[in-house]
């Protein structure tokens, strides 16, 4: 006896089946050897970009099938590897060092399959090949870094309430404190402790003086660890976006490292180059009782460092740290409502919203 079935269920499957057939076409379609071009925040992309790097080609007598530009910045597509692999080389020369050329793998997705979402089934290292980094974490460093934050702290605090030291610094134990009597130890003590309650505190005396040491209690530390390690995977993050790669792996393994697989990437290189350059932010306020010109001929002042501007110009720094990227919230580009220019909004904690105000009250800062 044959099984008999409704006509629907029948054109159920056929519709299953042919969406199916349809949704796996892209599988069918091989890959372009390519460059990504995408800008860090010093450079922009846009059609004189675009145009530089088809003249740097043309020059270079190197032929490519397409240049396009979407989200992630421009794509070059080659017919073969070796001239994907002269054209890195001529770009990378040709173009400032505010734009990152990376090698790529461009699928063929025809656009009407693009335009339903249909994309090739993405294929892990064990099929692709491609790249896998285990980055571990400084730790001690985060640590490191969140103390030495409290020793601007310490030293505003002790000024605001006129409260005489002798110096403060970073030790092996913590942040200490040096002071000439018991009397002003005891009063800063006190009044640290109501500013800074989650530290520790404790007291000392050598050779005739008074140390005060405040270092970050376990908790503390377990909480600037952690942080520290979504920091960093947030950044990896980021810096893959910059690679175009499709479908990366990044995830914490253990207390203090991140995995990262790039099924895919061809320069490897380049990828552990970009992923492995090492971030940070601080804020400084500009020494202005110094010749910046005197400062580029050689003669540098002390408690000031010399750098150098996009414009080609310099600008003369104080050595002390205002502001870490610590104490940053939240952050969101836009634009400046005066110049119409583009701009980069912060949001500080209320600590660094305070330290912030302290300083630049008296300041002109423009």
């Amino acid at each position: 006896m044959i099984n008999q079935y409704p006509v629907w269920k029948y054109l159920l499957v056929t519709v299953v089946v042919l969406i199916g057939a349809l949704y796996s076409l892209p599988n069918l379609y091989s890959e372009d050897p390519a460059i990504q071009i995408s800008s860090t925040r010093t450079a922009t992309i846009d059609s004189s970009t675009q145009e530089k790097v088809r003249n740097l080609l043309k020059q270079a007598s190197l032929p490519y099938q397409s240049i396009s530009q979407d989200a992630r910045g421009l794509l070059v597509r080659f017919a073969d590897t070796g001239v994907q692999l002269k054209a890195k080389d001529i770009i990378r020369e040709g173009l400032d060092s505010g734009y990152i050329v990376a090698l790529n793998l461009a699928p063929t997705t025809p656009g009407w399959l693009r335009a339903i979402n249909a994309a090739p089934m993405y294929l892990g290292l064990d099929l692709r090949g491609g790249v896998h980094f285990l980055m571990e974490v400084d730790m001690d460093a985060a640590v490191k870094q969140a103390e030495e934050r409290y020793v601007s702290d310490f030293r505003s605090t002790l000024r605001d309430k006129k409260l005489r030291y002798v110096t403060i610094a970073r030790s092996q134990r913590g942040v200490e404190v040096k002071f000439r009597s018991a009397d002003e130890l005891a009063k800063s003590r006190d009044l640290i402790h109501e500013e800074f309650r989650s530290l520790v505190l404790q007291d000392e005396e050598r050779a005739g003086d008074y140390y005060l040491i405040a270092s970050l209690s376990d908790a503390d530390q377990r909480e600037v660890r952690k942080f520290a390690l979504q920091q960093n995977i947030t950044t990896l993050r980021k810096r893959v976006n910059e690679l175009g790669v499709a479908e990366p792996i990044i995830q914490q393994q253990g207390d203090n490292r991140v995995v990262v697989q790039l099924p895919g990437v061809q320069d490897t290189a380049r990828a552990k180059e970009i992923l492995g350059a090492t971030a940070t932010l601080e804020f400084r306020l500009v020494d202005e009782t110094h010749n910046v010109e005197e400062a580029v001929a050689g003669k540098v002042p002390a408690g000031a460092k010399l750098y150098k501007q996009r414009d080609g110009g310099h600008v003369l720094l104080k050595n002390q740290v205002m502001l870490t990227g610590d104490y940053i919230t939240d952050a969101a580009s836009g634009i400046e409502q005066q110049t119409g220019g583009a701009a980069v909004f912060i949001t500080l904690d209320g600590k660094g919203a305070s330290i912030f105000s302290n300083v630049t009250k008296d300041t002109s800062v423009n």
